[in-house]
């Protein structure tokens, strides 16, 4: 026996001029009695057809555009209202000029800080600052990256204070699963108090890299195929804060704090994150759509920062052999 034609195959449908001589509702009615009417419309009414294509394509590509935001966001230069929270300091921190500058304040009584909205796992993190000027000794501003626990992640840019006239140290470390011990430390070729200066972080599955006004300082490379830890899994907040650390800031703790001077206050403009954020309990990057994703220093950049090191490096962990009498960490080794 024949088979029968299938009753939403072309065969079935009627010329262009036999829907435009009838009603909307004879054609409504043709619809609804056919066995399969959304074939009927497919197969009859080729504008249809495309419409209702594109509209799948459609509801399907903002579909994969929400769950992609849900997992992924880019934050470009922001709003410290938006971006951050006063965590600390009883009003010593204060947010102006319409949440485009923070500054930061230490007196006798207490010092100040906060912390991101978000977290971040990779990213490229800037932010311009204007250290405590005059005499600062005794003072740290503290700028980095950091996790949670025991075993947490950091990075670290942390500006010892000094006696005015004198240079300010920065201080740079790098915690891996709860473990530091990898200062390295500079004095800048300018007065970070006098202006504004960016300082960055980027951060990719092979480097983190240190920048001060774009100029490289320092690499801590990915090893781990050497068996050395490598910040990747866990994200991070962004803190800051200015307290006293007169204990051991200054010169070993030799110079103490002039409270004469409080308050000492630390300001901050221009934060920018090109960064993989957290969200929906999860953090994950299209690594494709960013271009620190895959960066690493050039010929001119590893220049730069081989000038940085020779002229205002003052302290390297891998040079510093009486700290570590078993031997210097294994990355030390390493070129």
């Amino acid at each position: 026996m024949a088979a029968s034609a299938d009753p939403a195959s072309p065969a079935h449908c009627q010329p262009i001029d036999y829907y435009l001589a009838y009603s909307n509702a004879t054609i409504s009615s043709a619809i609804y009695n056919a066995p399969n009417p959304i074939a009927y419309i497919v197969i009859c009414f080729p504008l249809l057809r495309s419409l209702l294509t594109f509209l799948l394509l459609h509801t399907m590509a903002m579909r994969f555009f929400l769950l992609a935001c849900s997992l992924v966001a880019v934050a470009s230069a922001g709003n410290f209202y938006q971006d951050f929270d006063i965590t600390w300091g009883d009003g010593r921190a204060k947010i102006l000029n319409n949440g485009h500058l923070l500054t930061l304040s230490l007196d006798k009584a207490s010092g100040s800080g906060f912390q991101s909205k978000n977290e971040y796992l990779f990213g490229k993190i800037d932010m311009q600052i204007k250290l405590v000027p005059g005499n600062s000794a005794g003072t740290v501003t503290a700028y980095y990256l950091s996790s949670q626990g025991p075993t947490h992640d950091e990075i670290d840019f942390e500006f010892l204070g000094n006696l005015s006239g004198d240079p300010y140290t920065l201080h740079t470390n790098v915690f891996t699963q709860g473990k530091g011990n990898r200062e390295m430390q500079f004095k800048l070729w300018f007065d970070p108090t006098k202006d504004f200066h960016t300082y960055s972080i980027l951060w990719n599955p092979r480097h983190i890299i240190f920048m001060v006004d774009g100029t490289p300082i320092r690499d801590f490379k990915n090893l781990e195929s050497r068996g050395i830890a490598f910040p990747k899994n866990q994200p991070m907040r962004i803190y800051s804060s200015l307290w006293n650390a007169e204990d051991w800031a200054t010169r070993g703790g030799l110079i103490k704090t002039d409270w004469t001077k409080a308050p000492f206050v630390a300001s901050y403009r221009n934060f920018n994150a090109n960064a993989c954020i957290k969200a929906s309990g999860r953090s994950s990057c299209t690594p494709a759509k960013s271009g620190w994703w895959n960066q690493e220093l050039d010929s001119a950049s590893h220049a730069r920062m081989r000038w940085a090191q020779k002229n205002y490096m003052i302290y390297n962990y891998c040079n510093d052999v009486n700290r570590f009498p078993q031997g210097l960490p294994p990355e030390c080794s390493i070129a």
